[in-house]
């Protein structure tokens, strides 16, 4: 990247806080934007894969002589390599050496062995870029190689990926060759005890999922209050008793899977450390305000944005309010809290839903990840939207949260020494990557060529006619022998064909926000002859679908997409769920002008389609849906990139202020 676009000032800062970590320079909107539209540009004309084959020959090269080596003597030569590698950090002749110990002793140890082309993704992640690798690819035996030989460096390093099933399938994969290495390993995973996840990040490689890592972090900061040096100082050298104890010891090297998932879609929303607030029960107030609601008409009443997202009370509605409430006492006196709480409660009772937003398990609102269509344990929305929801469905109402702490993901991972990442889908939005993380895109090449094919779009005036259109489909493609998968947008979508299904008399499996235990489990069946699997989102991300006896002759994996998604890249990353490794797949799309995201982000165009089709016709000309599409999506990734800007934006705000307060 060139120098005047501030690349490596973006990338590297000085070392600051109460461990080893970085306080990343603060670019002015000018470098942001530069180094975005140039990072757009490069990924279009990017070469960096083809500097790295050469680079790639040099370590299999050096194959021969590693495999005449013993286990001791793979061992003994990964322990040479230690100092060289503190002194010189990653000499080329060094990396390669590394790499080639890593590699051979993963044949040994687990029967794979890397391919060029994972040799290359090593090398980008150990130069701390970003790589794009297509699903199936081998991703998490690629980090095996900047893992190890950035541990033999001195660096500890964290893997981070989506949830705790990922994290610890991939430490107990790769266990036998960082052992193997002389290298400890250790897992983070939700509900341990602080000293075990201590233990866990005292190892020389951690994996954990990230929100695991990142909270870990903001208690850290939590328990080190203002004097965070003084404190851990103290801690470190005379063990006074009641010095805070670290759970992490430093942000030195992360590599994070599934980056574009982690680092853009979720960094809308800020990581927030709550306590319950306690006091008194507000549950008669919640009650008050969901039937006050109730009465309200929209159009007269409150308005709701045309995105469908937020929703507003007019004039008229504030002046209904303050009728209803003239006799009642507390937060009903006052203008802008009962307007306050109306908004939510009419945002509880019309904009979240049962099975889309949430789910209800025993007795408690569960939030589902608009992301990954798994539960989000441990998360409540905020301002008592969570406890009217509660209410609304008549759960046990729990006690609403203070902000304790909180950080956005753009902080948390600019504050690495280094980091790195690795996704299918990542040229979509790689300026943004770019001019936030300081972070380089460089796509890796395919092992084997891709013979996936596309078996074009079918766009329904009415959802209904999506459905029968996604059975039949589906109920064909089976009896040729050949499995399924069906994605769904919402758990009430994967319900409804689960349903359809059974009524048909035909095996098949739903795998939803209710499953997310056996998840993996289910997704890795999902190759077999004549399986019908229906997957809400994402779930199953990380778990490749293997073909069954037979099914690659008949034509592989077939994926229906029943609704396009808000950005191209989950499109694109549930369509690379079949055709891994050069197997054949097919994939089709079946939508209609009811789809959320056409209504939400292209209503007026939708709705003037509709008013074209004709009254008895069902199927409409494809092209509409590629129109539809590219607006919907263009505005809705507008819309997402705007509320990360505003994300980071308050939070530098914030830290100016703690800052100018003595606080950071």
């Amino acid at each position: 990247m060139p120098s005047f676009l501030g690349g490596q000032a973006l990338r590297y800062g000085r070392p600051t806080g109460p461990y080893p970590e970085r306080r990343e320079p603060e670019p002015g909107a000018l470098d942001r934007s530069l180094v975005e539209a140039y990072a757009g540009l490069a990924i279009r004309f990017e070469r960096g894969a083809k500097a790295l084959a050469p680079r790639a020959a040099e370590i299999e090269a050096l194959g021969a002589e590693v495999a005449s080596l013993d286990d001791a003597g793979l061992r003994e030569a990964a322990e040479a390599l230690r100092g060289p590698l503190l002194r010189h950090r990653f000499r080329r002749d060094l990396v390669a050496r590394a790499f080639a110990i890593v590699r051979e002793v993963s044949t040994r140890r687990l029967g794979m062995r890397h391919y060029s082309v994972q040799l290359m993704g090593g090398i980008a992640l150990l130069e701390g870029r970003l790589v794009e690798m297509e699903t199936g690819e081998g991703k998490t035996l690629t980090a095996s190689l900047a893992v190890a030989t950035a541990v033999l460096a001195g660096i500890p390093t964290h893997v981070l990926t989506v949830n705790d099933y990922l994290a610890a399938r991939d430490a107990e994969q790769l266990r036998p060759v960082y052992e193997a290495l002389g290298l400890s390993v250790g897992v983070v995973q939700h509900g341990q005890t602080a000293a075990v996840r201590r233990a866990a990040y005292g190892c020389d490689i951690t994996y954990g999922a990230n929100k695991e890592i990142a909270f870990d972090y903001l208690r850290d900061r939590l328990a080190l209050g203002q004097r965070a040096r003084g404190n851990l100082l103290v801690d470190r050298l005379s063990r006074k008793d009641g010095a805070p104890a670290m759970l992490l010891r430093g942000l030195h090297f992360a590599i994070v899977d599934e980056a574009d998932s982690i680092l853009v879609d979720e960094a809308r929303t800020p990581l927030i450390i709550a306590g319950a607030s306690g006091g008194e029960d507000n549950s008669a107030v919640y009650a008050t305000a969901l039937r006050f609601t109730n009465g309200l008409v929209v159009g007269r009443d409150y308005s709701v944005a045309p995105d469908g997202r937020t929703i507003a009370i007019t004039e008229a509605g504030c002046a209904r309010l303050a009728a209803e409430a003239r006799d009642l006492p507390g937060i009903w006196k006052a203008r802008r809290g009962r307007e306050q709480l109306a908004t939510q409660a009419l945002t509880a009772r019309h904009l979240y839903h049962r099975d889309k937003q949430y789910v209800v398990v025993e007795d408690k609102v569960q939030i589902v990840d608009e992301f990954t269509g798994r539960i989000a344990y441990g998360r409540s929305w905020q301002h008592g939207l969570h406890q009217l929801i509660e209410m609304k469905e008549g759960c046990t109402i729990t006690d609403r949260n203070d902000t304790l702490a909180s950080i956005t993901y753009q902080r948390f991972f600019s504050r690495y020494l280094r980091l790195a990442g690795m996704s299918g889908t990542l040229s979509e939005v790689a300026g943004e990557l770019s001019a936030v993380y300081g972070l380089d895109v460089v796509r890796i090449p395919t092992h084997r060529p891709s013979i996936r094919r596309f078996c074009g779009v079918k766009l329904f005036k009415r959802g209904e006619a999506k459905w029968d259109a996604t059975m039949t489909t589906a109920l064909r493609q089976s009896a040729n022998g050949r499995p399924v998968l069906i994605a769904t947008r919402s758990v009430a979508d994967s319900e409804r064909l689960g349903t359809m299904l059974a009524r048909a008399g035909r095996d098949h499996v739903v795998l939803n926000a209710h499953h997310d235990s056996t998840e993996a489990a289910i997704v890795a069946e999902a190759g077999q002859p004549g399986r019908i699997t229906v997957a809400t989102n994402m779930a199953g991300r990380g778990t490749d679908i293997k073909l069954g006896t037979g099914v690659a002759e008949r034509g592989g994996l077939h994926v229906i997409l029943t609704e396009f998604y808000e950005s191209a890249r989950i499109d694109r990353q549930v369509i690379g769920r079949g055709g891994r490794q050069g197997d054949p797949s097919t994939y089709e799309m079946i939508v209609a002008l009811e789809d959320d995201l056409f209504q939400s982000f292209s209503r007026p165009l939708a709705r003037a389609l509709q008013g074209l089709a004709l009254s008895g016709r069902h199927l409409l000309p494809a092209w509409w849906a590629k129109i539809l599409r590219l607006q919907a999506q263009r505005s809705a990734q507008r819309r997402h990139y705007r509320m990360r800007r505003a994300t980071l934006k308050l939070q530098r705000e914030l830290d100016k202020s703690l800052g100018f307060a003595g606080y950071e």
